[in-house]
């Protein structure tokens, strides 16, 4: 016999269930924020062999930390990743950083990212049944925004094309598969979050 828990619809982020349980909002939201911080640094120095090209769980890291701390919190996140960034600290793939990474062709995918997790986390944050597919269609949203602000940078400065070819085409199996594993691994810890 199925217990209403097992059937019911998730209510909010994990961020939001956490401080359901009358945690202090304002330490729990900077715990989040600085987790998600790790979280994002972890991504952009995990690469994993891949054809036609290697990938970093940059976008992956972006996608569960939108999802677990909402569109606000999420966002701020990636904003704190990106600031330590142009403060010179080594958070992103390889070991260029400064404020003059943040104009190099990598830009708009970086500053993308905020757009990504602000978008998943207003997913997340949804009460709904079929919580796999609504965070995959808003992984996938969140993904289109990630190639746009990026591929969208690129192209100005090595033209559309290119910038297709180049910064979007190589990725897209990679960033599906990462889609697919973030719906998955979200809903689990939902479910597990549930049960504490």
């Amino acid at each position: 016999m199925m217990t209403s828990t097992a059937i019911a619809p998730v209510q909010g982020t994990l961020l939001q269930q956490v401080l359901a349980r009358g945690s202090n909002a304002a330490l729990t939201r900077l715990f989040g924020i600085a987790l998600g911080v790790a979280l994002l640094i972890a991504g952009a120095k995990i690469a994993v062999p891949f054809w036609p090209v290697p990938m970093t769980m940059q976008t992956f890291a972006v996608l569960i930390v939108g999802a677990s701390l909402g569109p606000v919190a999420g966002a701020a996140s990636v904003i704190s990743y990106l600031g330590l960034g142009a403060a010179g600290l080594p958070v992103f793939a390889g070991v260029a950083a400064g404020p003059a990474y943040l104009m190099g062709p990598t830009a708009g995918y970086l500053l993308g990212f905020v757009a990504a997790a602000a978008c998943i986390g207003w997913v997340a944050e949804r009460k709904v049944e079929r919580r796999v597919l609504s965070l995959t269609l808003g992984g996938i949203a969140a993904m289109a925004l990630i190639y746009a602000c990026g591929a969208g940078w690129l192209a100005l400065q090595i033209g559309a094309a290119k910038a297709w070819s180049f910064g979007v085409l190589p990725f897209l199996l990679g960033d599906a598969l990462k889609i697919g594993l973030a719906a998955l691994l979200l809903r689990g810890l939902e479910r597990a979050a549930r049960r504490l």
